[in-house]
């Protein structure tokens, strides 16, 4: 039960991680733009973080994406260690990226570390290799669909305002980019939140037999989130912990997300974020787990890349792809040497 307490303790620390790592991802474009004071955007993107708990559970109706999570590993393979090491291994390199400014997927962070784990103690028999493939395979899907949308709604915008006058325009975009800002916040707490939410949930699935659990923690499958309301715990500390990590910011990634990548502007900054938005709706309704970080990384290259190729920096480009390709293997090497180091523990 003490192993069990810890593992969830650690889950909703990677979710305060996840949260402070990926808040850059919200409010890059829209501190960058002056829009908002640094801390002006990190209270609007904890705001909507939250809020998304309540689309998620009352608009929406499921956590989709918290199941696909949950099926990384075959539920009979999956113990307590296990479960475990994934997660100080997706920590580690969390921080480990955070620290030096590498804007990385907490996503495919955790992802690997689970997999990593499971396979480190009964072989690739252990995953779900279709999950895992169809997840690793938005690395490249998840950007690039941002980067299309960002084209194609930086060219349709700029179409409609053309004969607007471009002081009277820049006041628009202000207001706007907030709209767009909070969009953008809603889908990474949907997004992002549900991916702990998938692991704390597995594991109580996995324990259930083994151990005397209060009521609370009775959960044997996730249908069990729309038919009970005891469960709700599970869902609002992880949407809740989220926007408190929010809260805690992520300056060093910001220089990053804001203005290495391409210049922003108010225009540009909502085409940006509009396009991220939609492109997490579209994976919330697919419910594919992705990074909140791929997304706009790509929205950013594609708007930038509509004043001309060149505006895009594209050696940052391939700096951030080469962190994205690595972040699985890595976290699943990390998270397999963690393992062998909590069985000798154990």
């Amino acid at each position: 039960m003490t192993l069990l307490i810890i593992i969830i303790i650690l889950a909703l620390a990677f979710d305060f991680i996840n949260g402070f790592h990926d808040a850059a991802n919200s409010i890059a474009t829209v501190v960058t733009t002056k829009v908002l004071s640094p801390l002006q955007a990190v209270l609007w993107a904890a705001a909507f973080n939250f809020i998304a708990f309540f689309i998620a559970k009352y608009i929406i109706g499921e956590f989709g994406i918290a199941n696909t999570v949950a099926k990384t590993v075959i539920e009979q393979y999956i113990t307590l260690p296990i479960v475990l090491s994934g997660l100080v291994a997706a920590i580690m390199w969390n921080l480990f990226t955070w620290w030096f400014g590498i804007p990385s997927s907490s996503s495919h962070t955790l992802i690997g570390g689970f997999a990593g784990a499971a396979i480190a103690a009964n072989g690739f028999q252990t995953i779900h290799g279709s999950t895992i493939l169809l997840i690793a395979s938005f690395i490249v899907l998840a950007p690039l669909i941002g980067m299309i949308g960002g084209n194609v709604i930086t060219l349709l915008t700029m179409h409609l305002v053309k004969k607007i006058k471009p002081s009277k325009a820049e006041k628009w975009f202000k207001r706007l980019q907030l709209i767009s800002s909070a969009a953008l916040s809603i889908g990474h707490g949907l997004n992002d939140s549900q991916k702990v939410m998938g692991i704390i949930a597995i594991t109580l699935i996995s324990v259930q037999g083994e151990m005397d659990l209060p009521y609370w923690m009775q959960l044997n499958d996730f249908s069990q989130f729309k038919s009970r309301d005891t469960f709700d715990w599970i869902p609002f500390a992880c949407f809740t912990v989220i926007g408190i990590g929010t809260l805690s910011g992520g300056w060093k990634i910001i220089k990053t997300m804001g203005n290495k990548i391409t210049k922003i502007t108010c225009f540009e900054g909502f085409c940006a974020q509009t396009s991220a938005a939609l492109t997490l709706f579209l994976t919330e309704i697919l419910k594919v787990p992705v990074s909140t970080t791929h997304v706009i990384t790509g929205s950013i290259m594609g708007v930038g890349a509509t004043k001309r190729l060149s505006a895009v920096r594209w050696g940052v480009t391939r700096q951030l792809l080469t962190a994205w390709l690595l972040t699985i293997p890595v976290s699943a090497l990390l998270a397999a040497g963690t393992y062998g180091i909590v069985k000798l523990l154990t």
